[in-house]
């Protein structure tokens, strides 16, 4: 393989792709925060082009640019590629001199890039998840005010990226609402099949929410639900992915696991549940869930498959007594 069309791997690889699925940008449209500081940046460099890249698994995409006409490049031959593997502002200042870009076809061919620096989108999650970039076509040097400026601009293009997370959030419970796991949960299922891995989804909900809220009012009803989404979290590991579909109801998706693993993760976290104190001073109180369980089959279509097939799992727990888990496995 050609050494211009090989790219460092980050450590953080799996993390800072799911990661970057879970922002729900990808193949989104720009908008005018973004186009600003795109052209913003092309004044300040006096470049041709400018663009804010996002750095999936296989390609590299532009969620803004100025001055190409794609939209999309192989990661292959991505120089932000590069650059998401470095902790500052990457600078190339001649890539036909550079041994990782001289034969690159961006370089040899349109769109003929001489000069590139790009600074990493860096999440706060700690991920950098792309570049905000600026490209000449001819060589030439940038100063470390410069430099500076670049990163700055690309923070400020991760911060427009995180108010767009923020605004698809519940404010109560700050997890993703119900159309942002519709979302993710078709990336999970594309991820799980490209990867041969297992994948699981359980729907919990409190069985007694509502007493909570007739009782003791909505802000008792609020913390209660503040205090089982610490504890999901608490439970979960890294990989999984949980959202609040509405009133008291959860979707966990298990990344990883199928059968016995996705049942015993799902008990611990019922027990665990009603192990937790109460969200006020009452003492009578007692709460549980119920929770439906499923897999993801080779006949599921999508996210709706599993999430109909969890819901009939979910009302068989309720309908047995609730403060228990009910599985409903497709044939694989």
């Amino acid at each position: 393989m050609d050494s211009s069309l090989r790219y460092p791997i980050p450590a953080d690889e799996l993390q800072r792709l799911r990661e970057l699925e879970r922002y729900g940008v990808i193949d989104s449209p720009s908008d005018e925060h973004f186009e600003r500081i795109v052209e913003l940046a092309s004044l300040i460099f006096a470049v041709p082009i400018t663009a804010i890249s996002l750095v999936e698994q296989d390609r590299q995409w532009f969620l803004c640019n100025l001055g190409l006409e794609a939209s999309e490049t192989p990661r292959d031959q991505a120089f932000c590629a590069h650059a998401i593997a470095t902790d500052g502002v990457m600078v190339v200042p001649d890539a036909t001199a550079d041994p990782r870009f001289r034969s690159n076809p961006l370089v040899t061919a349109a769109p003929h890039i001489r000069f590139y620096a790009g600074a990493p989108l860096h999440s706060p999650e700690g991920h950098n998840l792309g570049t905000l970039c600026v490209i000449d076509r001819k060589p030439r040097q940038i100063t470390a005010q410069q430099e500076r400026q670049l990163a700055l601009l690309a923070e400020m293009v991760m911060h427009e990226i995180e108010l767009r997370r923020q605004a698809r959030l519940c404010p109560v419970t700050g997890l993703p609402t119900r159309r942002t796991f519709l979302t993710i949960g078709g990336h999970e299922i594309s991820r799980a099949r490209r990867e041969q891995l297992p994948l699981s989804l359980l729907c919990v909900d409190i069985d007694n929410l509502r007493s909570v809220n007739n009782r003791w009012g909505h802000h008792a009803g609020d913390q209660l639900l503040q205090g089982v989404v610490a504890l999901l979290r608490g439970v979960m590991r890294e990989q999984d992915y949980v959202a609040r579909l509405g009133d008291g109801e959860f979707a966990l998706l298990l990344v990883g696991l199928e059968g016995h693993g996705a049942l015993e993760l799902a008990e611990a976290l019922r027990q665990a549940v009603t192990a937790l104190p109460g969200a006020h001073s009452h003492s009578d109180f007692q709460l549980h869930i119920s929770g439906g369980l499923t897999s993801l089959a080779s006949g599921d279509r999508d996210i709706e498959d599993l999430l109909r097939r969890a819901d009939q799992a979910l009302a068989l727990a309720k309908a047995n007594g609730r403060n228990q888990i009910a599985s409903l496995f497709a044939n694989p």
